[in-house]
């Protein structure tokens, strides 16, 4: 998907920091309505997996994935996959949570 205009720019990396991608384009719709519904609360994650995607140990709302989860292959090679949670806010008294998926690839500084 190729930015156009009227897209939301994204900030680069700084030198510390992981790039993020999106491995899949249902991932970028995903991320699209993520946005749309909480964008404070996906603010923080993307900046929290953007700084450490992989936390030892691991944060509250942040935590690798398990069993037939836990691992996937990403350009031919096998990564840890980590989870982070979004708290969405449907009203006063309502909120749900969804999820934000990162591959761990360690060297992508």
């Amino acid at each position: 998907m190729s930015p156009k205009r009227g897209d939301r720019v994204a900030p680069p990396a700084r030198p510390s920091e992981y790039e993020l991608r999106f491995a899949t384009n249902d991932a970028a719709k995903g991320w699209e309505e993520l946005c749309r519904q909480a964008a404070g609360n996906t603010r923080t994650a993307f900046e929290t997996i953007r700084s450490s995607p992989c936390p030892a140990p691991p944060i509250e709302r942040q935590h690798r994935l398990k069993h037939d989860l836990a691992w996937g292959t990403h350009g031919g090679q096998r990564l840890e996959q980590w989870q982070y949670e979004v708290t969405l806010w449907n009203g006063p008294h309502a909120a749900a949570s969804t999820s934000a998926n990162a591959w761990n690839s360690g060297s992508t500084r």
